[in-house]
């Protein structure tokens, strides 16, 4: 009886967590939803019991998500993860809007959803969004090469280099001063790759200041053997800080966007979706496909990579092709463009030519 007696004073302990105020847990949630590492991080917040779904799925929680709670693995996509997505994007999230319109424009080929999404995001500051829509404008990508808009493209380089986008930067000084869709102000357009490179190099050291080296030791592991091999083959030596080597900064690589490894990781792993004759763009951290045969640039040097823009050539031949590019005497096949020649130089520190 004494045993019955005390079970039930058990059972009959308050819950403290549902005198919570929900205005509390609600502000918690909007913390853990905008600094999750991985999706797990806010799906387990789901799982755990209804209260806390139900005020997980408030759209003041969904609307403060960050860009790392929407990381999920291209082998993992599924309606449930599509309709995630969307009610992230009704709940006014333009990370959300961002990547489900990558994912619709390349991915399901949804081109006039998916640009409607990206837009969305843009109208909103969201600089990423502005600068994909500037490389869809640029390439006429989801239709023909007629659908070309330079204009418009310049455009949307230039809001999104005032909020602060370095690839929209480059690309805007790359328009400027090869008069690509706008005037030609070779004045104006060097000193914005001069700029870009500032801001380039002051976002590195400021991801210094939080570097990890569990998380980027096999990343430096593999700048290091680039770096030697480079010496290698210009038969010198390594005398001098890396940071200064090859005239410029050996610096550490960007984060890529959760929706670029997604677009990578979705055409990679899946045979057939991507059409014969197209290509990803060559650069690792963009993920781009061709949504037209020779859409992209190709290096004019070595002609054994194609870039969806200038910043994806900017940041992979600092990355890798710098050390790969070997001159061929001729390409095979043919080139849309009847092989129009486009100077491609980041200040004193590379010159690259691409054909388009």
């Amino acid at each position: 009886m004494a045993q019955r007696k005390r079970l039930r004073t058990i059972t009959e302990k308050p819950d403290y967590f549902d005198q919570l105020p929900d205005d509390l847990v609600l502000n918690i949630l909007c913390k853990l939803s905008s600094s999750a590492s991985c999706p797990s991080d806010f799906i387990n917040v789901l799982i755990t019991c209804k209260t806390l779904k139900r005020l997980a799925t408030n759209p003041l929680v969904l609307s403060k998500a960050g860009a790392k709670t929407f990381a999920m693995k291209a082998e993992r996509w599924s309606d449930s993860s599509h309709r995630f997505l969307k009610q992230c994007v009704k709940a006014g999230n333009s990370e959300a809007a961002y990547t489900l319109g990558m994912i619709r424009f390349y991915c399901l080929q949804n081109r006039g959803s998916g640009a409607s999404l990206m837009a969305k995001a843009a109208m909103k500051s969201h600089a990423l969004a502005l600068y994909s829509l500037a490389v869809i404008q640029f390439n006429g990508s989801g239709g023909s090469k007629t659908d070309k808009n330079l204009r418009a493209g310049v455009a949307l380089c230039a809001r999104a280099s005032v909020l602060g986008h370095v690839d929209a930067l480059r690309e805007l000084g790359h328009c400027l001063q090869d008069g690509y869709g706008v005037p030609q102000n070779i004045v104006e357009g060097r000193r914005l790759l001069v700029q870009a490179n500032a801001k380039e190099l002051a976002l590195s050291l400021r991801s210094m200041l939080t570097w990890k080296p569990q998380q980027q030791q096999q990343q430096q592991i593999e700048q290091q053997q680039n770096l030697h091999y480079a010496c290698t083959v210009m038969g010198t030596a390594i005398t001098v800080c890396p940071l200064l080597s090859d005239f410029g900064c050996n610096l550490l690589a960007r984060e890529v966007h959760p929706a670029s490894k997604f677009l990578r990781e979705w055409f990679e792993s899946r045979s057939g979706a991507l059409d014969d004759g197209l290509r990803l763009c060559s650069h690792g951290g963009c993920g781009r496909p061709e949504t037209r045969a020779h859409e992209f640039r190709r290096c004019s040097v070595c002609g054994t990579v194609n870039y969806c823009s200038r910043g994806c050539q900017a940041l992979d031949w600092k990355a890798r092709h710098k050390v790969e590019c070997v001159p061929m005497d001729q390409w095979h096949g043919v080139l849309e463009d009847g092989g129009d020649m486009v100077e491609m130089e980041e200040g004193d520190e590379y010159v690259d030519n691409i054909v388009e």
